[in-house]
């Protein structure tokens, strides 16, 4: 029995296809990887751990990250304390 979709989910009950790494690390190691399901949300997970937990967000949360990434709300995380 497949258990339902949610946060920490492993991700291989996610499958291995669909994912993407829209985002990836200069240094050749550390990618963040996306895969839209089939119901709208999106899961990231660490391209290093595949088969690791899946963090799975509402296609509305997803929206909202990212319109408050692009008008610089989350630049605090790039500064030096």
């Amino acid at each position: 029995m497949q258990h339902p979709v949610r946060n920490g989910i492993p991700s291989r009950e996610l499958g291995a296809r669909g994912w993407s790494k829209p985002w990836s690390d200069d240094a050749g190691g550390a990618c963040v990887e996306a895969r839209r399901l089939t119901d709208g949300r999106v899961a990231l997970r660490q391209s290093t751990d595949p088969e690791g937990p899946a963090l799975v967000f509402t296609p509305h949360a997803m929206s909202d990250f990212l319109t408050g990434v692009k008008s610089g709300a989350a630049d605090f995380l790039l500064s030096t304390p």
